[in-house]
């Protein structure tokens, strides 16, 4: 017998977490670049970036042959967010462009479209890895596409 019969409430629901996996195997298709979404209820760091480097070096990120991971972190509750790109990608598109994502998920948080900006970031995303890294034969999915839940 189970002492609270209440399991723990998803963060996500399977029709959105299926979307978020599709945004992200569409967005690596066409370029060696990887995108990994880390999801949890809350940060346990003042600064959400702090909670994305811990986990972007926990998931490996940095070990990528090109150096061009980008981790999407999202504290669902707390209403915080992070987006970290390796050395790789970030020497090409300099602070700007994340500050752009950053921008864009925060106009779709606050609009409660958490879902919808985290796929049109992702997508995005994507499509600038394939302008800086596209794919090309013998390249191989370095890292998986599942999303990574948190505390």
């Amino acid at each position: 017998m189970r002492l609270f019969p209440f399991g723990k409430k998803e963060l996500l629901q399977e029709a959105d977490k299926d979307r978020l996996v599709q945004a992200i195997r569409a967005a690596e298709r066409l370029t060696s670049g990887e995108i990994r979404l880390f999801v949890e209820s809350r940060c346990a760091y003042v600064d959400p970036m702090d909670r994305a480097q811990e986990v972007f070096l926990m998931l490996g990120m940095d070990k990528t042959r090109q150096h061009n991971g980008v981790l999407l972190y999202v504290a669902l509750k707390d209403r915080q967010f992070a987006i970290l790109g390796d050395k790789g990608i970030h020497e090409k598109v300099g602070d700007h462009f994340w500050q752009k994502e950053a921008h864009l998920l925060k106009i779709h948080f606050s609009h409660q479209r958490t879902v919808e900006g985290m796929e049109e970031c992702i997508r995005e995303i994507g499509e600038t890895l394939q302008a800086h890294f596209p794919y090309s034969a013998g390249d191989e999915n370095e890292l998986p596409d599942d999303i990574i839940f948190g505390r």
